[in-house]
């Protein structure tokens, strides 16, 4: 297990997260492989995630990482790289599985979105804005 040697923030996962977690990143990142080719990891995977979990939950600018998180740089890269792979969205959806499978519910076959929940006006576009034309 992996020790972190900063002080910890409260959006760090917590080590029972992590061993939730960590299983879901590698098959999404790695799939049934382990990771030992290419260059060896800088930051470990759960500071990275830490990291990630920090901007999102705080919604502070990539710049504004503390200094002894891993380079704001490297968080935005895994970041977008994880975004475009789509583990983002294997995360998200592994975690309602086992909260639902913990609730003793089944996993939701249909997903319907009300449209009239959304605000709208009448008129669509600049029609009330614009001058009179001459």
């Amino acid at each position: 297990m992996e020790t972190i040697t900063r002080k910890p923030y409260e959006t760090d996962l917590t080590d029972d997260e992590w061993a939730i977690l960590e299983p879901v990143l590698q098959r999404a990142l790695y799939g049934d492989k382990t990771k030992t080719r290419g260059h060896p990891r800088h930051y470990p995977l759960r500071e990275i995630t830490n990291a990630i979990l920090y901007v999102l939950k705080t919604g502070c600018q990539w710049r504004q990482l503390p200094h002894d998180l891993p380079l704001r740089k490297t968080v935005y890269y895994h970041f977008r790289r994880w975004q475009k792979r789509g583990v983002l969205a294997q995360i998200r959806d592994t975690r309602v599985e086992q909260a639902r499978a913990q609730a003793g519910k089944e996993a939701p076959k249909y997903l319907a979105v009300d449209s009239q929940s959304v605000p709208s006006t009448a008129k669509g576009g600049h029609a009330g804005m614009t001058g009179a034309r001459r």
